[in-house]
C-alpha cells in the first residue's frame, strides 16, 4: 500500500487524473471504476479538462460503477447511474454504451448482483477502480463488519450513510435504506485500487485504513491485501497518520517510472 499526501483536493485530483492518463495511453479500452460522491470531483475535472484541451483521448475508455440506490426509479436525478452521466461521461463525451452499472430497479436484486459481478468479469476486470472512505472506514457500500470476502450484493445503509448522504437529497427520508454494492472481494480484484480521501472528518479513518489492523470493523482496511492499492490523501485527511513522515520520504524518493 502505498500512501501519498498532496495539499489539498485539487492537488490529489491532478495526480490521479495523470493517473488514469496514463493507464489510457497504455491501454485505451481500459474499464475505470468509478465513485460518487463530492471527493472524486477533482478527479472527473481535471480528465474533462485533459479531454477538451485535446491531451487525452479517451473514445475506447469503458466506464463502471461501484455501487446503486435500490428503488429509485429509471432516471432519478440521485441515482447513481444518473450521477455517473451526469458528472463522468458527458463531459468526457462518453455514451451509454461505454457504460456497465448493476440494475438497481430490478424485481430480482441477487440475479441482478451476480449479472453484474459476471459483467465485470466478461468486461476483463477493472484496470482501475477509484475509491472514496466513509467516515466510518466503508468503501462501496460496504458498511463496518461486511465480509472482506463479499461479492456485488444489497446491502443496508447505516443510520450514518444515509445522514451523510442527506445532503444530496431534499431530505433523510429520501434517501433509500438499501443499495447494491461491489462487494470487498469484488474491489479487490480490481488491477489498481485508488481511494481519495480529504477533509478532517476521513482523518481517523484514514488512519484506521492504513496504519489499523486488518478489520472487518474497518472495510477499507482489506486494501491492506491488495498488491496495488494507492492512498491519496490532503494534510487534513492525514493529519492521524503517525508515519506520515515516512508516507511523505519515500514517495518523494520514487522512480519516476513507476508512477502512480
Amino acid at each position: 500500500m502505498e500512501v501519498v499526501i498532496v495539499p489539498d483536493a485539487g492537488a490529489g485530483g491532478e495526480l490521479i487524473a495523470e493517473a488514469i492518463a496514463a493507464l489510457v495511453a497504455r491501454k485505451p479500452e481500459a474499464l475505470l471504476g468509478v465513485a460518487t460522491g463530492s471527493t472524486p470531483l477533482p478527479i472527473y475535472r481535471a480528465l474533462a479538462a485533459r479531454v477538451s484541451a485535446g491531451t487525452l483521448d479517451v473514445d475506447r475508455l469503458r466506464v463502471c460503477q461501484l455501487d446503486e440506490y435500490v428503488g429509485l426509479p429509471a432516471g432519478h436525478p440521485e441515482s447513481y447511474r444518473s450521477v455517473i452521466h451526469r458528472e463522468v461521461l458527458e463531459p468526457l463525451g462518453l455514451g451509454l454504451d461505454s457504460f456497465l452499472g448493476p440494475d438497481g430497479t430490478s424485481e430480482d436484486i441477487p440475479a441482478a448482483c451476480a449479472e453484474y459481478d459476471a459483467a465485470l468479469a466478461s468486461a476483463g476486470g477493472v484496470d482501475l477502480q477509484i475509491l472514496g472512505i466513509g467516515t466510518d472506514g466503508h468503501i462501496g457500500f460496504n458498511e463496518p463488519c461486511s465480509s472482506l470476502a463479499s461479492r456485488t450484493r444489497i446491502k443496508t445503509l447505516t443510520p450514518q450513510t444515509r445522514e451523510d448522504n442527506a445532503r444530496f437529497f431534499d431530505s433523510l427520508d429520501e434517501v433509500p435504506h438499501h443499495v447494491i454494492t461491489q462487494g470487498i472481494g469484488t474491489i479487490l480484484e480490481a488491477r489498481h485500487l485508488v481511494l481519495l480521501a480529504t477533509g478532517a472528518g476521513k482523518a481517523e479513518a484514514v488512519a484506521a485504513t492504513v496504519e489499523g489492523p486488518l478489520a472487518a470493523l474497518v472495510p477499507a482496511s482489506a486494501l491492506q491485501l491488495h498488491p496495488h492499492a494507492t492512498i491519496v490523501v490532503d494534510e487534513a485527511a492525514a493529519a492521524q497518520l503517525k508515519h506520515s513522515d515516512y508516507f511523505r520520504a519515500t514517495y518523494a524518493a520514487k522512480p519516476a517510472w513507476q508512477g502512480l
